[in-house]
């Protein structure tokens, strides 16, 4: 079976991703096996790659993997074979800790994850936890499905924790993959997105699917912020943000690496301004998501490298060159 793994991280500019030949048996009990169509190509997957989040190695990374179940293995109830269906970033948790007690298994411990702590996406099957699979909505097609799979989940999470309500005024910072995925429930709600991104391609986009403004972070809108979510995994971001924060505003942190965020004078955050991180997210908010998606409905703008291009494509996320998101098409 074709795939490509990373055995040693490095920089994405040295294509760390070597095809590989490996097997993907029989399902274990309570586990799927998934042929693959199509794997969003994740900002994590770089960090995972170039060794700032810790893998297993070697490891198949992609965590956002669409395509149709082939194999069942015993115990699992409610799927079929044939069975359109995708993977995200969280593969398991241990179900008896505080956190999975209390609802926020985005927090337990004990998780493990697609593409970091199991094998992945970017491979032509991957075997996964029949708890943590999910039916895609019906009329998108797997390539434009797979970006939903994390990119818009936890999009969804971040405007959630930011606590922005219908009509608000909403900043996005970074217009990447899950923002542009964002945007489109935050119109859903009737918000005023304001688009705060460095590349002028990206601009264009937030523009066209409905922001009412678009600029520079170091740009000042006239209007000030009910909420705002960071996309982007630069630290300075978070003070430029604050400052357009109304009071009792709150902007949540959307990464799972960051540089430093630089000292900030306290008025910044005065006003019972907020900064919270997303981590990870829950099953319900997978499931409220994509039974949103339906209903929009969602769409991803996609960009597509075949599989033995996942070099390519995790180098154009780097540089910041995907209009919307960037998936590796592996059927």
């Amino acid at each position: 079976m074709r795939a490509m793994r990373l055995e040693q991280t490095g920089p994405a500019e040295r294509g760390p991703l070597v095809p590989a030949r490996i097997e993907v048996g029989a399902p274990r009990p309570g586990e799927i096996v998934i042929a693959v169509d199509s794997c969003g190509v994740c900002r994590t997957d770089l960090h995972i790659v170039e060794g700032e989040v810790s893998a297993r190695l070697p490891i198949v990374p992609g965590h956002q993997a669409a395509g149709t179940i082939v194999a069942i293995g015993s115990g699992v109830r409610g799927f079929s074979e044939g069975d359109v269906v995708g993977v995200g970033w969280m593969a398991s948790t241990c179900g008896t800790c505080a956190w999975c007690a209390s609802g926020r298994e985005n927090l337990c411990p004990s998780a493990r994850f697609t593409g970091r702590d199991v094998d992945g996406g970017y491979a032509e099957r991957l075997a996964a936890d029949a708890r943590w699979i999910y039916r895609l909505p019906p009329g998108i097609p797997p390539r434009e499905a797979a970006p939903l799979l994390c990119a818009g989940i936890i999009g969804y999470r971040s405007l959630r924790l930011s606590g922005i309500a219908p009509g608000g005024r909403l900043g996005l910072f970074g217009f990447g993959a899950s923002a542009h995925l964002a945007i489109q429930v935050a119109r859903h709600w009737g918000c005023e997105v304001f688009a705060f991104t460095r590349e002028a391609h990206h601009r264009e986009l937030a523009r066209r699917m409905g922001a009412v403004w678009a600029g520079r972070a170091e740009e000042r809108p006239d209007a000030p912020l009910d909420a705002a979510v960071t996309f982007a995994p630069a630290g300075e971001l978070v003070p430029l943000a604050l400052a357009r924060l109304a009071p009792g505003g709150t902007l949540a942190v959307n990464a799972i690496h960051m540089s430093p965020i630089p000292s900030f004078p306290y008025e910044a955050l005065y006003g019972e301004r907020t900064v919270r991180s997303v981590m990870n997210y829950t099953r319900k908010d997978a499931e409220e998501f994509l039974d949103l998606a339906a209903r929009i409905p969602v769409r991803a703008e996609i960009e597509s490298w075949p599989l033995e291009d996942a070099n390519r494509a995790l180098l154009a996320v780097k540089r910041g060159e995907v209009r919307g998101a960037a998936v590796v098409e592996v059927a």
